[in-house]
């Protein structure tokens, strides 16, 4: 163990300058310390403003990484909809054929059905046409038919149906429009 007794820095003896006294001393190592004080006082306030900047350069790049693989993900979904559409427009003229055969005709309708339930769980839903007015962005005017007998711009016949995938337009109705003769 140490026996020394701390020092009292009172008793310190301070050196003295040539030109001038002991206060002077004291006063230029004062001011250096309070010089170097507020050196690492703003040292260490542009540290804490740079973590603050690189934490949420951190939280804003982890946010923009989910919302760019939720975006993947439901376009990747949206593609492998867009893709099994025609398989289900060949289901549904299928079904629309008379077959001799009772069983097949019951096949046919149970995998049309389960296709349907898997893109509607997928979010894709059909666009209703038929007897709507026409609206250009959900449906397409293949034919514009004369008649008295229907209002102007109605949806009078829908030649293939059209769907929607989670709110956005898949793919639009084509159809045949009422106009004025």
């Amino acid at each position: 163990m140490n026996d020394e007794q701390p020092r009292d820095v009172s008793e310190t003896p301070i050196p003295e300058d040539a030109e001038s006294g002991p206060a002077v001393t004291v006063e230029g190592e004062l001011q250096a310390v309070t010089a170097e004080r507020d050196k690492l006082a703003a040292e260490k306030t542009d540290l804490y403003d740079r973590l603050l900047r690189k934490q949420a350069e951190f939280d804003n790049f982890r946010r923009r990484t989910e919302r760019d693989r939720s975006d993947f993900l439901q376009f990747a979904g949206m593609d492998l909809a867009r893709e099994l559409l025609p398989v289900l427009d060949d289901f549904e003229r299928a079904l629309k054929v008379e077959c001799a055969d009772a069983n097949y005709s019951k096949g046919i309708v149970l995998i049309h059905q389960r296709l349907s339930e898997i893109l509607k769980k997928m979010g894709v839903e059909p666009i209703e046409a038929a007897g709507k007015p026409f609206d250009p962005n959900v449906h397409e005017a293949v034919v514009r038919f004369p008649t008295a007998d229907a209002e102007d711009q109605t949806v009078l016949e829908e030649f293939q149906k059209g769907y929607n995938f989670k709110g956005k337009l898949l793919r639009p109705a084509m159809v045949k429009v009422a106009v004025r003769p």
